[in-house]
C-alpha cells in the first residue's frame, strides 16, 4: 500500500511539473436569440422600353437565431513553455449552432494553428483570420455580427462568395479567413506597435507541359501595421485574394489563347478612441475587383479587356456605458462603383449600386460572462440589381425577392430587422 501511495504521489508530482511548464483551455460561446429579418422589394427598369410596374413584395422571416451579439463557438487553446524565451501554441476552434444544435466540433472550421513564439514574435501556421478583416471587425461597435454587423463585412462577404475562390471549408474564405495560411505577427514589447503578415497557399497542382501551370486560384496574401496605446487604437491592412488564374486549352491539349486573371484587392483603415464616457470608432475602406481577360483577335492577335470594379465603404460608430451595460450604435454604408471598360461611353448607363445600414442596440451583463443584448437595423439599397453582392446586404442574408435578372423587375429597397437574445462565454 505504501508502494502505490508513493507511486502516486510521485505521478501527481511528475503532472505538476508538466503543468507549470503548460497548460490547456477549453472556452467557448452560447449566443441564442430571437431575430426578425424583412426585405421588401420594388420595382426597377433598366430598360429604354416602358414596363408596365409591377407592386412591391415584402418577405420576412422570423428564426430562433445563435451569434446574434457573438460567434457561438467551442475551442480548445494551449501553450508549452519551451524555454529561453520561446514557446510553442495551439488553438482549434469550431462554430456551433446551439439555436439546432445541428453542428457541433464536426471541424475546427473558426480556427486551427500551430504557432511558435519567443523574443522575435510570433510565428503562426493553419487556418487562421485574414489581415483585413481584423479591421472590419474590431473597429465595428458591433463588429460582423448579428444585425447590427458592419455592412461593408457583409459586402466584403459577398463578393467573396459570389466571385471567389472560396473553399470547402466555407465560401467566404479568402475574405474573413484563410487556409494553408503562414502568419507572423509582431511581438508585443514594441511600444504600442502591432503587426502581422500572411500568406496562405493555392495548392494547386503543377503540370509541365501545361502552360500558365500552376493556376494561383486561392492564393491569398496580406498584412496588418496598427498602434494602440491608451485609449487610441488605428491600424492600416491590405489584402490580395487570387479570384480566377485560368489558361484556356483545347482539347488537344494546346493553349486557345483565351485566359482570365482576377484578383480581389482590400485597402482598409481603421481607428477607435475611448473617451471614457463613450468610445468612437470608424473605417473606412476600398475593395477593388480586377479582371484581365485575354482573347485571341483577327491582325492584332490578341485582346486584353480590363474591368476594375470598386466598393467604397466606411463606418461611423460609437458606444456608452451605462450603468452595468453598453449603448451601440454605428452607420455603414458601401458604394459600387461599376466600371464599364472599354465599352463606356458618355451615352452608356451607369450600373452602380449603394448600400447603407443604421443600427442601434444595447447589452446588459448579468455578470462578467454572461449578457442580454438587443439590436435594430434598418438597411437602405439603391439600385441593387445592378450587383447582386450590393443586393444580398439585407438581414438575415437571404429572404428577398429578387427577379428580372438586372433588366426588369424586383429588387430588394429597403431591409430591417433585430435580434433579442443570451450570451454566455465560458
Amino acid at each position: 500500500m505504501n508502494r502505490t501511495i508513493i507511486a502516486a504521489a510521485s505521478m501527481l508530482s511528475c503532472v505538476t511539473a508538466a503543468t507549470a511548464q503548460s497548460s490547456v483551455t477549453l472556452f467557448g460561446v452560447v449566443d441564442v436569440g430571437v431575430s426578425y429579418y424583412s426585405a421588401k422589394s420594388e420595382f426597377y427598369n433598366n430598360t429604354a422600353a416602358l414596363v408596365p410596374p409591377l407592386p412591391s413584395v415584402t418577405r420576412s422571416q422570423t428564426v430562433l437565431s445563435n451569434s446574434g451579439q457573438s460567434n457561438s463557438r467551442l475551442g480548445f487553446r494551449g501553450t508549452e513553455d519551451l524555454g529561453g524565451g520561446l514557446a510553442a501554441g495551439f488553438w482549434l476552434e469550431a462554430g456551433t449552432t446551439p439555436d439546432s444544435g445541428a453542428t457541433g466540433v464536426a471541424s475546427f472550421n473558426r480556427r486551427s494553428t500551430v504557432s511558435l513564439s519567443g523574443p522575435f514574435g510570433e510565428i503562426r501556421l493553419g487556418r487562421d483570420f485574414t489581415p483585413t478583416f481584423w479591421n472590419d471587425s474590431v473597429f465595428s461597435p458591433f463588429s460582423t455580427i448579428g444585425v447590427g454587423a458592419n455592412v461593408v463585412s457583409t459586402v466584403g462577404t459577398n463578393l467573396q462568395t459570389v466571385r471567389g475562390p472560396g473553399s470547402p471549408v466555407a465560401a467566404s474564405d479568402n475574405y474573413l479567413r484563410t487556409s494553408n495560411s503562414i502568419g507572423y505577427f509582431l511581438p508585443p514589447n514594441l511600444g504600442g506597435v502591432y503587426g502581422q503578415l500572411q500568406y496562405a497557399l493555392h495548392e494547386n497542382v503543377s503540370q509541365s507541359n501545361m502552360p500558365g501551370s500552376p493556376s494561383h486560384r486561392g492564393r491569398f496574401f496580406g498584412g496588418r501595421l496598427g498602434y494602440a496605446a491608451g485609449p487610441l487604437d488605428v491600424a492600416l491592412a491590405y489584402g490580395e485574394s487570387t479570384a480566377a488564374d485560368t489558361t484556356g486549352m483545347n482539347a488537344a491539349g494546346f493553349p486557345t489563347g483565351v485566359n482570365l486573371d482576377e484578383k480581389i484587392k482590400t485597402i482598409n483603415l481603421g481607428a477607435s478612441y475611448d473617451f471614457g464616457f463613450m468610445k468612437v470608432f470608424g473605417e473606412v475602406s476600398q475593395v477593388t475587383d480586377r479582371a484581365l481577360s485575354t482573347a485571341p483577335a483577327p491582325v492584332l492577335g490578341s485582346v486584353t479587356l480590363r474591368d476594375s470594379d470598386k466598393y467604397k465603404g466606411g463606418l461611423l460608430g460609437v458606444t456608452v456605458p451605462v450603468g452595468p451595460g453598453l449603448i451601440k450604435a454605428s452607420y455603414s454604408r458601401v458604394k459600387f462603383d461599376n466600371d464599364l471598360g472599354p465599352l463606356a461611353t458618355s451615352f452608356a448607363p451607369r450600373r452602380d449600386a449603394s448600400v447603407n445600414k443604421l443600427a442601434v442596440g444595447y447589452d446588459y451583463n448579468l455578470s462578467k460572462r454572461t449578457a442580454l443584448y438587443a439590436t435594430v437595423a434598418r438597411i437602405r439599397i439603391k439600385d441593387g440589381q445592378n450587383n447582386p453582392v450590393i443586393m444580398g446586404a439585407v438581414t438575415g442574408g437571404g429572404a428577398y425577392l429578387s427577379t428580372g435578372a438586372g433588366t426588369s423587375g424586383l429588387a430588394p429597397r429597403r431591409s430591417t430587422g433585430y435580434d433579442f437574445g443570451i450570451r454566455h462565454a465560458f
